[in-house]
């Protein structure tokens, strides 16, 4: 074979084998990883203070009055913990009776009968201090349907997944029905409207 045909025929063979090679012909591209992430729960306020969570507040009945059916309580939220906290909106509530079971709750947003309906207002609870909402139920059965006593109502502060436990001694008609207040600050005009608190 001659030296041209030679050199011919090795080039010939080195294109062909760049031409089947894999890494120089296909070019792959792994798509970027994705992974995905929870967002964690807001545990601060817009202007940074931290929300008073259930595992911070003491709740308790700490006024109660009743006309025509209809009774109101004011529930305070307390700070037990060293440093202010805020609450703002309304909170959630489901009733309980002495045997742990759960009873039919509804709980509606707003005034009624015994208080005023006012707008979610931010609250800043200090430390040992106190912040209310109202509640409101009627204990006269309407269309035979009965009213289960309750002697808990669970309470999930706004913003919050969790609860705390209020004693409560309470017969809510209407499905258990519950209207509630926003959380309101002891310095509120609401305060006007509540049940006067007992201590």
């Amino acid at each position: 074979m001659r030296p041209l045909t030679v050199l011919l025929a090795l080039a010939a063979g080195l294109g062909l084998a760049a031409c089947s090679s894999p890494t120089a012909s296909v070019r792959t591209t792994q798509p970027p990883a994705t992974t995905s992430s929870t967002a964690p729960s807001t545990t601060s306020t817009s202007s940074g203070l931290a929300h008073c969570l259930a595992a911070d507040l003491q709740g308790s009945v700490l006024g109660s009055q009743g006309a025509a059916g209809t009774i109101e309580l004011t529930i305070g939220l307390r700070n037990t913990t060293s440093a202010p906290c805020g609450l703002e909106g309304y909170p959630g509530g489901q009733l309980y009776s002495a045997s742990g079971a759960a009873l039919p709750t509804t709980v509606v947003r707003g005034g009624s009968h015994g208080f005023d309906n006012f707008p979610p207002a931010p609250v800043t609870i200090a430390p040992g201090a106190t912040a209310y909402f109202n509640l409101e139920y009627s204990d006269v059965p309407t269309n035979n349907t009965s009213c289960p006593a309750a002697t808990s109502l669970w309470v999930t502060p706004p913003d919050d997944t969790d609860h705390l436990t209020v004693a409560v001694q309470a017969e809510a008609c209407n499905n258990g029905t519950l209207a509630v207040s926003p959380v309101f600050g002891a310095g509120s005009p609401a305060t006007q409207t509540t049940a006067p608190p007992q201590g």
